[in-house]
């Protein structure tokens, strides 16, 4: 089964919780705190597997978390890092942002990227040690993993694509020239999904040729198997636009060229701009008659496109076309690769999120700095609460809440923490 779109959700690894820890060891008095950092999480990695040509895993797992990092332990032992998750596509996959559908990576290249990075690991108390404060009964807890949600969207990596109407010989050809080998039948639709080859010409001149599934009149509004794959033909190159010279079924080619540049264009302008080689097939039907062929051969030349006439069931002028193709391929630019548009907002330098409300009788105090420093809160410990008024009041949260109008007495929600307010 052939899948070129999927959504996923991805979640990194939360880093290890710092361990609270003392050494206790036989003659050593005070032997101070020894507790170890947590370990970094694992983090969610995309490669390209150049064995793979579907989307099609993604269809029944939709959530992949990668593992978490371990607690610190004592004797400053670290916790050991969590396993990194790697997802592996086929080439040609783009990784949008769900909400935004903005393009975050193009995997068209060897690299691995890293969609979502594991959460560093906490300090153990062991960092937190002063002078002043001999045996802190305080860590801090790991960083959360990042959650995203994904789309994947497949677009094939060629540098030729085939369109034309279904049953005009794209299968044909392609199985004459390279290695592939889609089902070839005489009816239409006969193709249902894009097939790739790889088309030698000679010693080290070769290229990718996209067979499209059958575009008919209407693919860009969803009629047909058009609409569903014309997105295959985005980063080709140059375009092989087969006609039946023939008419065997009754269709004008002109016509038919028209009406395919025409859902070309409804599709993408960038597309509809694509050069082009006009390639009157079936010629081997004409019985020697070229008026069709000449009639064809006018129109490419009114356009400013090429022309190619052939037989692709006798393979007669398919070597011709062949060359003909590779020529202008090098005349062409590489093959498209998206840009990354994605831009992840990051927090102002120096800005921490947190914020207060009053809800009902209470002052509530929330957000993401507020839940890291109370994660690393032991309120049983005397020296550790001391740090968490230290650290809310030189960050101002005390003074907003005495601006929003908070009285000795009033109640106070911190977290987990609920606590009347004393000035």
């Amino acid at each position: 089964m052939f899948i070129d779109v999927a959504q996923i959700k991805i979640v990194s690894g939360k880093g290890g919780d710092g361990k609270v820890g003392f050494h206790r060891e036989k003659y050593v008095a005070a032997g101070g705190p020894d507790g170890g950092d947590g370990g970094r999480g694992g983090s969610v990695i995309f490669k390209v597997d150049s064995n793979l040509s579907t989307l099609l895993d993604f269809r029944y797992k939709k959530k992949y978390a990668a593992a978490p990092g371990e607690n610190g332990g004592s004797k400053r032992c670290k916790g050991k890092d969590g396993a990194d998750l790697i997802i592996r596509v086929p080439r040609g996959t783009l990784i949008r942002d769900q909400k935004t559908g903005q393009i975050i990576k193009d995997m068209s290249d060897n690299e691995p990227f890293v969609a979502a990075k594991g959460g560093n690991g906490g300090w153990g108390n062991t960092h937190f040690a002063t002078p002043t404060r001999q045996a802190p009964r305080f860590a801090k807890p790991g960083q959360p993993g990042i959650e995203r949600e994904l789309t994947l969207e497949l677009k094939l990596l060629a540098d030729v694509g085939l369109v034309g109407f279904p049953n005009v010989g794209k299968s044909t050809l392609l199985s004459m020239v390279s290695a592939a080998r889609p089902k070839i039948a005489n009816y239409h639709f006969t193709t249902l999904v894009p097939n790739l080859g790889v088309v030698s010409v000679g010693e080290e001149q070769s290229f990718v040729m996209a067979d499209i599934p059958g575009i008919i009149e209407g693919a860009a509004e969803g009629a047909g198997l058009g609409h569903d794959f014309l997105r295959h033909i985005d980063r080709c190159r140059l375009l092989l636009h087969l006609v039946d010279a023939a008419g065997s079924e009754g269709r004008d080619p002109l016509d038919d060229i028209e009406k395919i540049n025409a859902e070309l264009a409804g599709y993408s302008e960038f597309l509809a701009a694509r050069p082009q080689i006009i390639v009157a097939n079936k010629t081997d039907l004409l019985g020697g008659d070229n008026a069709a062929v000449d009639r064809l051969r006018r129109y490419a030349d009114e356009h400013g496109m090429l022309f190619a006439a052939l037989s692709a069931a006798t393979n007669q002028g398919v070597h011709e076309l062949m060359r003909l193709t590779w020529s202008e391929l090098q005349k062409l630019p590489p093959v498209f690769v998206y840009e990354p548009e994605f831009v992840e907002i990051a927090p102002e330098s120096g800005k921490r999120d947190w914020k207060v409300e009053k809800v009902e009788d209470y002052y509530v105090v929330s957000g993401a700095w507020v839940d890291k420093i109370m994660g690393s809160v032991n309120v049983d410990d005397y020296e550790s609460r001391q740090y968490m008024d230290r650290m809310l009041k030189n960050e101002g949260v005390y003074a907003r809440l005495e601006e929003m109008g908070v009285q000795e007495g009033d109640f106070v929600v911190i977290g987990d923490l609920e606590f009347e307010y004393v000035y």
